[in-house]
């Protein structure tokens, strides 16, 4: 196709009846939601939550955070992670500290007992993943993983 199609094709509503096969959005919203509930259960079975087990990755990952950047990478409304924050720490996941240059930030960080839930859940985040790419090679999952992070800096507002 050449641009001029391509945009008139882009532009144009789906069909109805047809679905939504077709609208990015809409397919990285279904598999988002497949790779959570395909986790629910094991993440249940060691005492954590979805948001709780990204909270994890992200610590685990990226190391300390702000409340507001965790809020961010672990895709959660600031309400949402503070309650989750809160049980956390009672839990003895994290630990909250206030920012050394920002008296107003709290900057968050794994407790051992948080990074050892995080190498529990790392399995099967890690298994669910795979799954997600079965009966594609490794040329093709590389390209989609560019092509997410190519379309996450198309849409960043965000530093992190």
């Amino acid at each position: 196709m050449n641009k001029k199609t391509d945009r008139q094709y882009l532009d144009q509503a789906p069909n109805e009846g047809k679905g939504l096969s077709q609208f990015a959005p809409y397919l990285i919203n279904r598999i988002a939601h497949r790779y959570n509930q395909t986790l629910s259960d094991s993440v249940t079975a060691i005492g954590l939550t979805i948001p709780k087990m990204r909270v994890l990755a992200a610590l685990a990952t990226m190391g300390e955070l702000t409340v507001n950047e965790l809020s961010v990478v672990a895709v959660a409304e600031q309400s949402t992670m503070s309650r989750t924050l809160d049980q956390m720490e009672r839990d003895s996941f994290i630990l909250r500290v206030i920012s050394e240059t920002d008296s107003r930030a709290r900057v968050i960080s794994l407790t051992d007992v948080g990074l050892a839930a995080y190498r529990e859940v790392w399995p099967q985040m890690s298994v669910a993943e795979d799954a997600l790419f079965e009966g594609m090679d490794y040329k093709t999952r590389r390209a989609f993983l560019h092509t997410l992070s190519q379309i996450m800096a198309n849409i960043r507002q965000n530093e992190i």
